[in-house]
């Protein structure tokens, strides 16, 4: 039987039998692994938090034909605790895991599980408020999966910006001739904002008034929907303050269904 080791961040948990658990990780070097941490729920086990949702460890694994194996597991990354004791970080660690969850397979993924052991930690510091850590986290992890969004250019014909309409189904801001009826707006603050989330340049992110925000997470929750096909459940349990409704979707006038227009 293989063994391997891997850093890995646990994305989601489920019970098997009277003490065992079934852990879902995303790993720096191995993808995401689906593995059994066997007698971990019993009192006194050798693994202690380690293997809770959103703690980071460096672990020891036998492999299996379907299911790996945990034997080892130490602490890189403690931060369950923080986030599970505060109502309105527990709701956005959990949109991100469950983002990490939709995003990743078996194949490499270091840039999202760097990605993710980033935003927790962040989280769990309480640097950033919990609204702009999952906005900056989402639109950055649908990046690194190949679905970068354009929020200065029209992402549909290239043509230079800033445009004032976003329409999520063909990547961001849509200039006025590639823009269906009934794209929502894009103001400038909505823009410079959501552009700095993408970038991760935090100090262009302060004082920015409650509106803006939640004007940015409609169109991110929107963009996260179109990609990931369906919207993440977590969304759902967010506070009033973590608004994240889905807008700037419109669900009549299908982007247009001719060429793009040659940029002047």
């Amino acid at each position: 039987m293989a063994i391997y080791r891997d850093e890995a961040v646990v994305l989601r948990t489920h019970k098997l039998g009277e003490a065992d658990r079934i852990c879902t990780l995303l790993t720096r070097n191995n993808g995401k692994v689906r593995a059994v941490a066997k007698g971990v729920r019993k009192v006194g086990s050798k693994f202690g938090a380690r293997l809770e949702p959103f703690m980071v460890a460096d672990i020891q694994f036998y492999e299996g034909r379907t299911l790996d194996t945990i034997s080892q597991a130490e602490t890189l990354g403690s931060y369950g605790a923080p986030i599970v004791a505060d109502y309105a970080l527990y709701t956005t660690a959990t949109a991100m895991v469950e983002a990490a969850d939709r995003l990743t397979e078996t194949d490499p993924a270091q840039r999202q599980y760097l990605l993710l052991v980033g935003a927790l930690r962040s989280l769990s510091r309480g640097e950033h408020s919990p609204t702009l850590t999952l906005d900056s986290y989402l639109l950055r992890a649908l990046s690194i999966a190949g679905w970068a969004p354009s929020f200065q250019d029209c992402a549909r014909c290239g043509r230079p910006g800033p445009h004032a309409r976003v329409m999520v189904q063909v990547g961001g801001a849509v200039c006025s001739d590639c823009a269906p009826q009934g794209a929502a707006i894009l103001d400038d603050a909505t823009r410079e904002l959501l552009i700095a989330l993408l970038a991760g340049a935090w100090d262009l992110t302060e004082d920015v008034p409650e509106q803006v925000q939640k004007r940015a997470s409609g169109i991110v929750a929107a963009y996260a929907q179109w990609h990931l096909d369906r919207s993440l459940r977590s969304l759902d349990h967010l506070d009033g303050s973590q608004a994240h409704t889905v807008a700037a979707v419109p669900q009549s006038s299908p982007p247009p269904a001719s060429e793009p227009k040659a940029t002047a």
